[in-house]
């Protein structure tokens, strides 16, 4: 269940998935603060934050965790870099968080914050999933639903976005019409991602071909 790590070369993978998941820290903050809807796991994760009482980028991390819980029970391959998109992808958030302001009436700026945020976490994705050390806990828990179900990639992240985003905007959670842009440019900003860092796509990453996380991870 556990992906080998590469020693010869960690230092540099350890430093190349730290700019993915500080670009993926950027592009979550970005969405939150645009104000105008966020990815399905963010109005979730922004949602439960609100109600305990907790930063957004904590909640991330304890979800995380939660999500990676399931996708063991389901015995999904981890690596190394499962843990450090848990770990890493939160902490950016709040630090993100902790300068940026709010965004309020003025459409203009807004849609540009979310339309970077795209951008953004395009290229972090293709950054993290180039250094091939093990998918994210949320793509982990869709590739394991895909395993164990039989049903397509694409049912399976449909599925769980559809669920996230209902529960997180029935918790009072940061849905909007960006949650529908982001949904689908994400996708293609992905793949654009692996165009510019020449990423060949591993048979556990055809998570991309659906869109992947938001988040993250």
């Amino acid at each position: 269940m556990i992906k080998p790590v590469r020693w010869n070369t960690f230092v540099r993978d350890f430093i190349r998935i730290q700019v993915g998941f500080f670009l993926f820290g950027l592009a979550i903050t970005l969405m939150i603060r645009g104000n105008i809807g966020t990815s399905a796991w963010v109005v979730l994760e922004a949602a439960l934050a609100e109600k305990l009482g907790v930063t957004v980028g904590t909640m991330t991390v304890i979800m995380g965790f939660l999500v990676l819980t399931s996708a063991v029970a389901m015995r999904e391959k981890l690596g190394w870099g499962t843990l450090a998109n848990i770990l890493s992808i939160g902490p950016w958030v709040d630090v993100w968080n902790s300068f940026m302001p709010t965004v309020t009436d003025n459409l203009p700026l807004q849609v540009g914050m979310l339309l970077l945020a795209v951008f953004l976490m395009g290229l972090g994705s293709a950054i993290y999933i180039g250094v091939d050390a093990g998918a994210g806990p949320r793509d982990s828990l869709m590739l394991a639903i895909k395993r164990t179900t039989g049903i397509s990639i694409r049912a399976a992240r449909a599925m769980i976005e559809v669920t996230v985003v209902t529960v997180g905007w029935l918790l009072g959670g940061p849905a909007g019409i960006g949650t529908l842009v982001f949904a689908l440019l994400i996708g293609p900003s992905v793949q654009w991602g692996f165009k510019i860092f020449k990423v060949q796509p591993h048979r556990e990453e055809e998570v991309v071909q659906a869109g992947i996380e938001g988040g993250a991870e």
